[in-house]
């Protein structure tokens, strides 16, 4: 008898183990943190740039993404992987399975299992935002690795534990994106030269060929627009043009009251490309190092440069 409960008692303790459900929740002052915000912004202009052709908008990630439909679409576009599952799923019921179909393609094209992730089918459909911006990083990682999101986004979490002997919980960080071992290696990272800097160092004709190949991607998204560009040195220099492609290629609209749309003077050519280089920076493009003066005084290295990096990031427009 003694031996029975004493295998009684490891089989409770057991079942007390695999019962115990384990929650991560974010501490409320994490949610305030500008990089948790920067980052959210970068996911949802990214999630609206990749759809956009399928006409979906996704305007917060905790309430748009628990049924599985935008997992679903990003999955087919950015991985080619083709899903027999409901387009739209409207009871509790179907969205799980759905969820569950979903989550396990993904797991299979990361090399995940469901224990290693970060994220199930639970934490996503109970709108859980850590599970959901892990799930949307990696996916971005995998699949976008030109998308530049913010490093050193951490949360400070709860962690709760629940068994039948009670409730344990405790603190710690979670990170979400790249974890920097220093600000040095931040800063050696945004310090890199640029691929143009070494294309001025070659021989005029290949300069020439990739600027011809720039132009012909600013005028195929500025074609709409009636506008087109001939001369990148001189055209940019106001602003103007380079703010209405960045709203093109960012899909929003700049209104007219912010800038110069027929700018006089030197002044007022400053403020237009300053605004743009603020925008670019706003949405993770490396451009902090530009001097907005130098595309005024159409240097051309700076000039190229700014189209280059919204060329590297919108090139399958």
């Amino acid at each position: 008898m003694a031996d029975f409960g004493a295998r009684e008692e490891e089989k409770d303790e057991l079942s007390n183990h695999q019962g115990a459900e384990r929650r991560l929740m974010i501490q409320p002052t994490s949610l305030e943190d500008p990089k948790l915000n920067k980052l959210k912004e970068v996911l949802v202009e990214w999630i609206n740039t990749t759809l956009k052709v399928e006409h979906i908008v996704v305007r917060s990630l905790e309430e748009d993404l628990y049924d599985g439909l935008v997992l679903h679409h990003l999955l087919r576009r950015l991985a080619g992987v083709q899903l027999h599952v409901e387009e739209i799923a409207l009871s509790t019921d179907v969205q799980l399975r759905k969820l569950d179909a979903i989550l396990t393609a993904l797991n299979e094209s990361l090399g995940l299992n469901e224990e290693t992730a970060k994220w199930n089918v639970k934490l996503i459909h109970s709108r859980d935002l850590l599970a959901t911006l892990h799930v949307l990083v990696a996916i971005a990682r995998r699949f976008q690795p030109d998308l530049v999101l913010p490093v050193n986004v951490s949360v400070e979490v709860i962690q709760c534990e629940v068994t039948k002997k009670g409730i344990k919980a405790g603190k710690q960080t979670e990170f979400i994106t790249f974890q920097s071992d220093s600000c040095e290696e931040l800063e050696r990272e945004s310090n890199k030269e640029c691929p143009i800097d070494e294309l001025f160092k070659l021989e005029a004709h290949k300069i020439e060929t990739v600027k011809k190949a720039i132009l012909h991607f600013v005028n195929k998204n500025m074609s709409s627009l009636g506008l087109s560009v001939t001369e990148i040195d001189k055209q940019f220099a106001d602003g103007v043009i380079l703010l209405l492609l960045i709203g093109q290629l960012e899909g929003f609209f700049i209104p007219l009251c912010e800038f110069f749309l027929c700018p006089v003077g030197s002044s007022e050519m400053l403020h237009n490309v300053t605004l743009a280089l603020d925008l670019l920076i706003d949405r993770g493009l490396p451009v902090q190092a530009i001097d907005p003066q130098d595309i005024v005084s159409q240097d051309v290295p700076a000039t190229v440069k700014v189209l280059y990096y919204l060329f590297k990031r919108h090139k399958y427009k």
